[in-house]
């Protein structure tokens, strides 16, 4: 979308209408009605999702295995991921209210698109040469603050742009995006190693993962900067009543109280949706956490991180993310249409099932090859858990507020995850005995949770 400007004869802050230009087509617009937007349109304005989770894909593939490679124990990585979770707490909200409430030549979601990007593009390229822990979980922190500043705004952008119909489509175009950038960061270790080898190294980060962020770095900025050059937003409404509730809710303590106040007031199904997240992510963060390196350490039994059948086992490791990527982005092109036929409800129930189910059987696969198999459930659980919620709330949620909100919905999945940081060491150490498939196995068990309570989800529109 490439303009946008009020029609003749009316003043700014009374017009109800809007000539919109897409490329070489233009719409006059109701301001209360969106146009119906093509497919390459919609393709566009959520090509910048692919660069975002190249660098989530880099992160949560190759992590714990950088940790490890710097001296980590097992039961120490998941408070070393705590960085993570943190920054998601407290960036999210405060981005979305931020955004909802901007607007400008640059428009009111894309500068922060960019800002993030440019700022996550920098801590991937630092990230590699971390030499100390603390180094690399100080960087994780700058990484994952920065990805959060361009993705919160990315999931109000649908429901800024997207008529009601579009709402499926336009969510499901996003996981598409997100399956492509998962097989891009999952296949780089892999094709690096393959051309490459992993290089001499006595300690620390070996240098093929140094090429394997910087190629990412490249491709989160480059998806990024092409959706805000391709795509331009809509104005508000009405500007008078926008630059009128922006000057009434300016200031901290303002923005405070109001985010504070949309969390009580928050409508019943994001409740009843939130709940579900809640015990949805921190099955996939133990997937995240203790995977790629329970591929290394327990399927090829490679002896310590120095041995060549780590960097193997890594490498799989990313290769099976990969896979449940490539089955993300072939699920994705029929989830709308069972969404719209069986209801957001039901389809994300029996995905997540598909998502337990693979983890699950990771504790009985009998080799690397069967581990395709398990995602290929959970490639099934990803598509929806990247798309439906967010669709539900986007049907339910007051549009003035969507940035916000999805901020706020955040919450349900990093408070969890900062849960599992605090505590899960623990049960590792004195529970698993540091089993990294029992660990897996433990977030297939919350995958099958979360889906029985997707039956209490009632969608009423807001």
């Amino acid at each position: 979308m490439r303009g946008a400007h009020n029609s003749p004869g009316t003043s700014r802050g009374q017009s109800s209408q809007l000539f919109i230009t897409f490329g070489k087509e233009s719409y006059l617009m109701n301001m209360n009605q969106k146009p119906t937007l093509s497919f390459w349109q919609i393709w566009n304005m959520s090509f910048g999702f692919l660069g975002i989770q190249v660098g989530w894909g880099m992160q949560m593939g190759n992590m714990s295995a950088i940790y490890e490679y710097l001296g980590a124990k097992p039961d120490e990585i998941p408070l070393l991921w705590l960085a993570a979770p943190m920054t998601g707490l407290l960036v999210q909200p405060i981005i979305g209210y931020m955004s909802d409430r901007t607007w400008g030549k640059w428009g009111r979601r894309q500068p922060y698109f960019t800002v993030g990007a440019i700022l996550a593009t920098l801590g991937l390229l630092a990230m590699p040469h971390s030499s100390a822990l603390w180094m690399a979980a100080g960087l994780l922190w700058i990484l994952d603050a920065s990805i959060n500043i361009s993705m919160e705004p990315f999931r109000a952008f649908v429901g800024d742009m997207l008529p009601e119909h579009q709402i499926n489509q336009g969510y499901t175009m996003q996981s598409m995006f997100i399956g492509i950038g998962n097989v891009i960061a999952a296949l780089l270790p892999a094709g690096i190693l393959a051309v490459f080898g992993s290089g001499t190294h006595t300690g620390g980060v070996p240098p093929y993962l140094i090429a394997v962020f910087s190629i990412g770095a490249l491709c989160y900025l480059s998806a990024v900067m092409y959706t805000v050059r391709s795509t331009r937003e809509y104005p508000p409404a009405d500007l008078e009543e926008f630059d009128r509730m922006r000057k009434e809710t300016q200031g901290f303590r303002r923005g405070v109280k109001e985010v504070l106040s949309n969390i009580y007031n928050m409508p019943s199904t994001m409740r009843r949706v939130a709940l579900v997240q809640f015990f949805t992510w921190p099955g996939l963060f133990l997937m995240w956490f203790y995977f790629t390196p329970a591929v290394a350490r327990d399927i090829l039994g490679a002896p310590d991180t120095t041995s060549p059948l780590y960097a193997e086992g890594v490498a799989w490791g990313n290769i099976c993310f990969g896979f449940y990527s490539v089955v993300c982005f072939l699920f994705s092109f029929y989830l709308p249409r069972i969404a719209d036929r069986y209801s957001r409800k039901y389809t994300h129930m029996l995905c997540l099932a598909a998502g337990a189910l693979g983890l699950l059987f990771v504790g009985v696969a009998p080799g690397k090859y069967w581990l395709l198999l398990s995602m290929t459930g959970v490639g099934i659980a990803w598509a929806s858990i990247l798309s439906m919620p967010y669709a539900m709330l986007a049907y339910t949620l007051p549009q003035q507020k969507l940035g916000v909100y999805m901020g706020i919905f955040n919450f349900f999945i990093v408070l969890p995850e900062i849960l599992a940081t605090l505590f899960f060491g623990w049960i590792m150490e004195h529970v698993l005995d540091n089993n990294r498939i029992a660990a897996v196995m433990v977030g297939g068990g919350l995958l099958a949770l979360a889906a029985l309570l997707c039956l209490q989800i009632r969608e009423q529109k807001a």
